[in-house]
């Protein structure tokens, strides 16, 4: 069985990490003793966020659409600090579609930053740890990622494909020592949820959704998911026939909110 990374195996990367959980949880393991190399588009924003503890967390500005750029990213995190034991992938965005108005370039957006911003990242970590036969990654996903939600169509696939990724690398990459973990989180109070407008149950705070992904970093479960009172209702509710599902679903208020206008 793969083991956790320790800090005494190298360094915490977190991409997504200018604001939101990727800011609250790469503050969280600075707090609980880790070196931590942070990364996002946002330079500034990410600078600030280092600020805070200028002594554990390191800014390294990418944008995980550009594969050779993360790449290099890697390496420089590690010429720099040492090796990366310990990967957090939660860069990603929200963008409302909804039918009848298919908005391509939206979709296109969505999973360039979700899908294969996440595999950019993968790619040559997986090979970097696979050569010292021992790491931990988790991928950030979504209870969305559960079914398919009105409003959320290309978003809600998008991270059941990092679902299905995280489950697949699991089993993959047990021979090789790397852990592979998923976390799917609830509603939290950032700026991608800010843009609903529709009820919210159970949101949460960054600073303790960050709390609950680095206790389940520590863990020795595969799913990291929060808060339990909306995930595993969320998960029955998708046990459903897909005609059941499919009706009561277009009764919530993201679906009732387009046929009302």
């Amino acid at each position: 069985m793969p083991r956790n990374a320790t800090r005494e195996d190298g360094i915490a990367w977190v991409t997504g990490a200018s604001a939101g959980i990727g800011a609250a949880t790469a503050l969280e393991l600075a707090r609980q003793g880790w070196h931590v190399a942070i990364s996002a588009r946002n330079g500034e924003a990410l600078a600030a966020v280092a600020a805070q503890m200028p002594d554990a967390v390191f800014a390294f500005p990418c944008d995980v659409t550009d594969a050779a750029a993360v790449a290099d990213t890697i390496e420089v995190i590690e010429a720099t600090h040492g090796p990366i034991a310990l990967a957090f992938l939660n860069a990603g965005i929200s963008i409302h579609n909804q039918a009848p108005e298919i908005d391509l370039a939206a979709v296109h957006r969505i999973f360039d930053t979700n899908v294969l911003g996440v595999y950019h990242a993968l790619a040559p970590l997986i090979a970097r740890m696979a050569s010292r036969r021992h790491g931990q990654i988790a991928i950030c996903a979504s209870i969305a990622g559960y079914g398919g939600l009105p409003g959320a169509a290309a978003y809600s696939a998008s991270k059941a494909a990092m679902i299905s990724t995280a489950v697949g690398l699991a089993i993959e990459c047990r021979p090789l020592g790397i852990r592979v973990q998923c976390v799917n989180p609830g509603f939290v109070d950032t700026a991608l949820t800010a843009k609903n407008k529709f009820p919210m149950p159970f949101i949460m705070q960054p600073d303790v959704a960050a709390r609950r992904i680095v206790g389940g970093l520590s863990g020795s479960g595969f799913e990291i998911t929060f808060p339990k009172r909306l995930a595993w209702p969320t998960k029955l509710l998708n046990l459903l026939p897909y005609r059941l599902y499919i009706a009561l679903m277009a009764l919530s208020p993201a679906a009732r909110r387009r046929s009302t206008g």
